[in-house]
Parts: C-alpha cells; structure tokens; sequence
C-alpha cells in the first residue's frame, strides 16, 4: 500500500459531528446516541477546537444505571455543560500525518479516537475502527494479489 494510501486524510471521517462548549451534557447525549457515535470534537465558532467529550464521560454524570431511559432523565436535570466535563489540549492529528503515527499516538495515550485538525480547526476525525477497516482491506488486498 502506498504511503499516500495511509495517510489519515484517507481513512478519517470527514466534517465530523461536533459539539459547542456551552451545551448540555443531555444535547451531547443526544448527539452521541443519535448519531452512533462515542465521541465529539468540542468547537468554538469558528470551528476550533477546545476539547473533547465522550459518551462515557457524560454517562458518568448520571445516577450509576444501565436504564438508558434514567441516564437520560438525569441528564435532563444536569446542570452541566460540555466545558465542565470536556478533555482539554486532547491529543490530535493532522491530515498528512499517517495512520501509523496515529494509531501509535492512540495506543500510548489509551485513547480510541483522535480529532484531526488543520491548525486549530477540526477537519475530521480518525478512530480506531477507521485504522480497522484500513488493516482489513489492506488484508484482503494483499488475498486477491496471492
């Protein structure tokens, strides 16, 4: 595979779903579970990026529940919002940097995703199941040449 092929620009998921800081923990919630995903990039007006915030840091503001019905209703009544609770200065990426770099980036910080910025400003996002779908068609790739 050639080197531009693993470049992060590649594999990352383009104008990721974010999220501005002064919104509730249930939007984020919201968006997370709407959305199918774990993660949002936190932004300021102009795209920037200020933090992150996962589902499970939301999730650990409600009442200790697998009842996704109580979570939600907790969230409702959280005064919080987003800054509260967000990761600031997370770790990130850049577009031409490669997935080697990222996944190597993910692994020493136990993190499972990363936002991808240009400067400041959020151009995407790379997961772990992003460097997955790479490692598995790289496989099949290297099958139909043997």
């Amino acid at each position: 595979m050639s080197r531009h092929l693993t470049e992060v620009r590649d594999w990352m998921t383009d104008d990721p779903v974010t999220i501005a800081p002064q919104l509730s923990l249930y939007e984020a919630y919201t968006r997370m579970i709407e959305n199918d995903i774990r993660r949002l990039p936190v932004v300021d007006r102009r795209g920037n990026l200020l933090g992150v915030i996962t589902l499970s840091d939301v999730v650990k503001t409600a009442a200790f529940t697998r009842d996704s019905a109580k979570v939600e209703s907790d969230l409702l009544a959280n005064t919080q919002n987003v800054a509260a609770i967000m990761t600031e200065a997370p770790f990130t990426v850049a577009p031409d940097d490669t997935i080697q770099e990222a996944a190597e980036l993910m692994l020493e910080n136990q993190v499972s995703g990363l936002p991808v910025v240009d400067g400041a400003r959020v151009v995407g996002i790379i997961t772990e199941s992003d460097i997955f779908r790479l490692v598995v068609e790289s496989w099949a790739s290297v099958e139909i040449e043997m």
